[in-house]
C-alpha cells in the first residue's frame, strides 16, 4: 500500500513537472511580445534580469513604415483591448459639425497601454526640461491677430 502511495506521488509529480514545462513552453513562444514591452520600457540589457524573463535584442525594421501626421486621437475601450483612432483634423479652429478621418487605427491590451502611458509620460517630462512647458489649451498657444 506504501508502494503505490508513493507511485502515485511520483506520477502527480511528473505530472505537475509535465505541465510547468508545458507553461514554460508557451510563456517562450509568446516572449517575443512579453520582451517587446519589456524593451519598450527602456529595461534594456544594464539591468539584471529578473528570473523568468526572457532576454532579447530587438531590432527594429522600419523600411517600410508609413508615416502620418495626427493633431486628433478618440480612445475607446473594450474589457480586453483599448482602441486609439488618430485622424487629421484640418479645420481645428471650425465650429459646427466637423467630420474627422481617421487614417490609423491602433489597438493594443491594457497592459500594453499602461507600459506606453509610462513611456509618454517620461518622453513628455524629458521634453519638458528641455524645452519648457507643453500647453494643451489651443486658447493659450496661439496669439490673438491683429
Amino acid at each position: 500500500m506504501a508502494k503505490n502511495k508513493t507511485d502515485a506521488a511520483a506520477e502527480e509529480s511528473q505530472a505537475a513537472k509535465s505541465t510547468d514545462e508545458a507553461t514554460e513552453s508557451a510563456a517562450e513562444e509568446t516572449g517575443a511580445a512579453k520582451s517587446t514591452a519589456v524593451a519598450a520600457e527602456g529595461s534594456g540589457d544594464s539591468e539584471d534580469p529578473q528570473p523568468g524573463q526572457i532576454q532579447q535584442r530587438i531590432t527594429v525594421e522600419d523600411s517600410d513604415v508609413t508615416a502620418c501626421y495626427s493633431n486628433f486621437c478618440r480612445v475607446s475601450s473594450t474589457p480586453e483591448e483599448l482602441i486609439l483612432d488618430l485622424g487629421l483634423n484640418t479645420t481645428p479652429f471650425a465650429s459646427g459639425d466637423i467630420t474627422v478621418p481617421v487614417s490609423q487605427r491602433i489597438i493594443m491590451n491594457h497592459i500594453t497601454a499602461k507600459r506606453m502611458l509610462g513611456l509618454l509620460s517620461a518622453t513628455l517630462q524629458r521634453h519638458e526640461q528641455a524645452f519648457g512647458v507643453v500647453e494643451t489649451d489651443v486658447r493659450r498657444r496661439v496669439r490673438p491677430q491683429g
